[in-house]
């Protein structure tokens, strides 16, 4: 009922590969009209793998997400992936096998499987991260690149971002939740969104592939991401960019390194002006999840009652939560919600609310105080 409550229509299932869940996914899962249904939500054979590992001289510590047509192929990746290791023990297991050695024997399964690289900037598990990834997905996949048509986002970065770098514009680029989290409220905090009929498999993935029926996507805001700045969480340090480059990176604290965000990763690589829009590019808005919105507002943790009442409030009389974000009216919010919550939704959709901004695996915070930076030093605090 959760992905219905958030406005979804399809989900990934998220770690088929671990053997209980997959018992219940094909108990419960049922094949029509070419994708899976359950309950009136459909949804996608998906898991998320950790792929630790050396190349070049450097150790690689990267996520992948793997799209499956059906559960069929899905068992025989099971099957493969328990021949490199466990696959029981969670819900995003790791193995130390090569990106290379994953897509080649996943074409060998079938070619309608896709691979797309996961949070693909995010410092220690993103393939073009500052700390563990390569420059390139060129580098990281060799002459198996040709099978990637796409590239996660996540919740550091957004479109706009990648965009920068000219060699990225040719991969479509999609943004997922975190399915396998138990926090139900998690679940579309980002999304896809298409303009097609009859979703099914290929028509999703078709759609990825070639842009076309690929309406927009919805983000995070990239500041309230866990790894937007530069910083030391152990010291509670955090800079932007120039501040970080000014001192070569290390922490003034304790003078080590500080894990380097996803801002300074793209200004690093960056072979565009900031702001630069190509021509294909598929549209996208940011927006802060509607329970984290109220919690924000009322000064409370996300699963306090007090949330969790407004938030069910909002729900049954507009439906879902994309649909109160991104449509409903401010005179229709003014009737349902308290004013300072009608107000957060209004100057989130324009994009106006300021932010702390998150690093080294930290949260960033939304400030509602316009005297304050958008990009506060939280070292400082």
């Amino acid at each position: 009922m959760h992905g219905k409550t958030k406005g979804l229509t399809v989900l990934g299932t998220g770690d088929f590969q671990h053997p209980q869940w997959f018992k219940e996914l094909k108990q419960k899962l049922v094949w029509k009209d070419g994708i899976y249904e359950f309950n009136g939500m459909k949804f996608i054979p998906s898991t998320e793998i950790s792929l630790v590992y050396s190349q070049d001289g450097k150790g690689r510590r990267v996520h992948h997400v793997i799209l499956a047509p059906d559960l069929e192929i899905a068992e025989q990746i099971q099957s493969w992936l328990s021949s490199k290791g466990r696959i029981d023990y969670d819900g995003r297991p790791i193995f130390g096998f090569s990106s290379v050695e994953l897509t080649e024997n996943m074409m060998s399964i079938s070619r309608d499987i896709m691979i797309i690289p996961a949070h693909v900037l995010t410092p220690w598990f993103g393939l073009l991260g500052s700390m563990s990834g390569f420059d390139s997905v060129e580098e990281c996949f060799q002459d198996k690149s040709k099978h990637i048509y796409a590239l996660e986002t996540g919740l550091s970065a957004t479109p706009s971002m990648i965009h920068r770098i000219d060699a990225w514009s040719k991969y479509t680029l999609v943004s997922f939740s975190d399915s396998h989290s138990p926090l139900s409220n998690r679940i579309g905090r980002e999304c896809c969104v298409f303009d097609i009929k009859n979703a099914t498999y290929e028509s999703i993935t078709d759609a990825i592939k070639t842009k076309k029926d690929f309406v927009e996507t919805v983000e995070f805001f990239p500041e309230e991401g866990k790894y937007h700045f530069d910083g030391h969480r152990t010291c509670n340090v955090s800079m932007s960019p120039t501040e970080s480059n000014k001192i070569g990176k290390i922490c003034p604290s304790c003078h080590k390194q500080m894990t380097i965000g996803v801002l300074n990763r793209v200004e690093e690589l960056a072979d565009r002006p900031e702001g630069y829009t190509p021509k294909n590019m598929i549209p996208f808005k940011s927006f802060i999840p509607l329970m984290e919105g109220i919690a924000f507002v009322y000064g409370c943790g996300v699963m306090t009652n007090r949330v969790n009442d407004t938030y069910n409030m909002l729900i049954q009389k507009f439906g879902n939560e994309m649909n109160i974000l991104l449509n409903v009216s401010e005179h229709e919010l003014k009737n349902a919600a308290k004013e300072k919550i009608v107000d957060f939704i209004i100057r989130m959709r324009s994009g106006s609310v300021n932010f702390i901004a998150g690093y080294d695996g930290v949260y960033g915070k939304p400030i509602m105080d316009s005297g304050e930076s958008r990009n506060k030093c939280l070292g400082n605090l």
